[in-house]
């Protein structure tokens, strides 16, 4: 089963929703048309549980969309989870009109959302892939159901995040389900990953000795094992107090240690290499040495075969041929950018298309997604981040390789959300390549994204100890990533702020931050963190306590009548 994502099979009725009628009660496989072929191979299903986090439908970006409601380009799983998880914080601000866009970054969302409920059923129906492998295939491969049970509990997982108290079932009936409390659903979660580690496929040391595993060519690269398990366990309990009424850091703090002594490896060593550049429309060319930190490495498109593969726990894999999408990789890339940025010092560096320096896609700047003020700060607490520098620049003015603003031609505040340039750029994502080759495609990408990548343990252990008083501890694991970093180590921590600012210089725009900041209680409610435009104020304000949860899609609620509106919402 090699590169998962990237072989997907049409499976005609299996993969499609004509308006889900109910979370998690959608799939129908009698198909009314009788032509429609239902018959579905285990592999074929089995991809289409991965698929679900990646991509729109079967078609690619243009095709069509396994969700109804919503436009396909933005319908995707991974693209409303980061929505949802960065235009409510500090982090990310969006000058967009498209419905939603503002009342997310203004936190004055509701039950008709549309893009929470495109995010809601995205889960619902990739719940219910799951769900329908399960039932049909469960005996075929022991390894296979483990994962497909794996991908199911971190749908449930994030749903439960999102929404709180939600139905839930684990088969195909045409029976409404009944909604389950968050502390059951928690409860249910942490059974199955504990449930599968004996399937699973195991923490294998013994493959390393090829330098082949998790890395591109290997066909397991893309596909989730043990450490997944552990990981999304450690999240789980990490977060268990805001889910449950009582924490687990004891718990969360042993999960993630077994990741952190897991074959996996942090990207410690940046890329230097020596690349011809020639002038376009030209002969002329020359010779640079090209560097790039180890954190840079992680966001580029040839991480699925640098040493940077060897962090990625969960990657969803994109490919610029096979796997089209405006919903991952290319968005993370595209909403960052406009055309005035350059994250490399040579706009000529791809000799056949020079708008390629920009990010490494062609024509691919929309200019929509930039930093709120608030998360600059944390690399330049004096507001004195310098103007005029480009990203490869400012990181160097900040001392810490993941300081990758754009300054140039940019304000610090934002007084005009609209206004792409009110706001310091983020030149985190890239298609760009260590050795200055290209791509496959010029417009979509080949860079992965890493769902789950090794450094979220460190910052759990560093948290799960902070919370336990043993303070020592917790530098340690901090400061093994801000050496990564080339960051001045900490040699105090303060509160647990200090923490949670680490979790936002380490994993800003990769959409953690909503959960962070619910977790240490500076989200919604009497919280004493105020961020530009919280609130939808520019000085920032709290909102109702009750908006920590999403509310439940409207629509659910009319067509499931087991369903109850979660707390605050009409």
């Amino acid at each position: 089963m090699n590169k998962i994502l990237k072989y997907i099979v049409p499976v005609a009725a299996m993969l499609l929703s004509t308006g889900l009628t109910s979370c998690l009660n959608d799939l129908h496989v009698t198909p009314i048309d009788p032509s429609v072929q239902t018959e579905v191979e285990p592999e074929q299903l089995f991809n289409k549980c991965y698929a679900n986090f990646a991509l729109a439908g079967n078609g690619g970006a243009d095709g069509d969309c396994d969700v109804d409601g919503i436009d396909g380009g933005t319908s995707g799983l991974y693209r409303q989870y980061w929505n949802s998880q960065e235009l409510t914080t500090d982090e990310a601000i969006c000058g967009w009109g498209d419905e939603g866009v503002p009342t997310y970054c203004y936190n004055t969302y509701d039950a008709s959302h549309p893009m929470l409920r495109g995010y809601y059923y995205r889960l619902c129906v990739g719940i219910s892939y799951c769900n329908q492998y399960l039932m049909v295939f469960n005996d075929y491969n022991a390894t296979m159901s483990a994962e497909v049970r794996f991908l199911r509990a971190f749908q449930m997982y994030l749903l439960m995040d999102a929404f709180g108290n939600v139905p839930f079932t684990t088969t195909i009936s045409s029976e409404a389900p009944q909604q389950k409390k968050r502390a059951e659903l928690f409860s249910y979660i942490e059974s199955e990953l504990r449930a599968i580690l004996g399937e699973i496929e195991t923490d294998n040391k013994q493959v390393l000795e090829d330098d082949m595993y998790h890395k591109s060519g290997d066909p397991r690269y893309g596909r989730v094992d043990k450490a997944a398990a552990w990981l999304l366990l450690a999240r789980l309990y990490l977060n268990a107090e805001v889910y449950t009424g009582t924490p687990q850091w004891k718990k969360a703090q042993d999960y993630a240690q077994l990741v952190k002594d897991s074959h996996y490896n942090l990207n410690l060593d940046g890329s230097s290499k020596e690349v011809t550049i020639t002038e376009p429309g030209t002969e002329n060319s020359f010779t640079e040495i090209w560097e790039f930190t180890a954190y840079q490495m992680l966001f580029m498109g040839d991480n699925d075969h640098t040493s940077a593969a060897e962090e990625a726990i969960f990657p969803l894999i994109s490919d610029g041929k096979r796997t089209t999408s405006w919903g991952v990789s290319l968005f993370l890339i595209a909403s960052t950018h406009d055309g005035d940025m350059r994250d490399l010092p040579y706009d000529s560096f791809f000799e056949d298309d020079a708008k390629r320096a920009v990010n490494g896609v062609s024509g691919q700047a929309w200019g929509g997604n930039r930093a709120r003020p608030d998360l600059v700060r944390k690399f330049f607490p004096m507001d004195d981040a310098p103007e005029g520098l480009y990203a490869y620049e400012t990181f160097s003015a900040a001392m810490d390789d993941r300081a990758l603003f754009d300054t140039r031609g940019r304000s610090f505040n934002i007084e005009d959300p609209g206004t792409f340039k009110q706001g310091y750029a983020v030149a985190k994502f890239n298609n760009l390549t260590t050795d200055g080759s290209t791509t496959k495609d010029a417009t979509h990408p080949d860079m992965d994204v890493f769902l789950m990548r090794k450094a979220e343990a460190y910052l759990i252990l560093a948290e799960a100890y902070a919370r336990q008083n043993e303070m020592g501890l917790a530098l340690e694991n901090i400061n093994i990533l801000r050496n990564r970093a080339h960051a001045r180590p900490l040699t105090k921590i303060n509160s647990l702020d200090d923490i949670l600012d680490e979790w936002s210089r380490e994993f800003y725009f990769e959409g953690h931050r909503r959960t962070d900041l619910i977790r240490f209680g500076k989200f919604g409610g009497n919280s004493d963190y105020i961020w530009q435009w919280k609130g939808g104020e520019y000085n920032g304000r709290n909102f109702e306590a009750f908006r920590n949860i999403f509310a439940i899609p409207s629509s659910d609620i009319i067509a499931n009548k087991n369903l109850h509106q979660n707390d605050g919402y009409k």
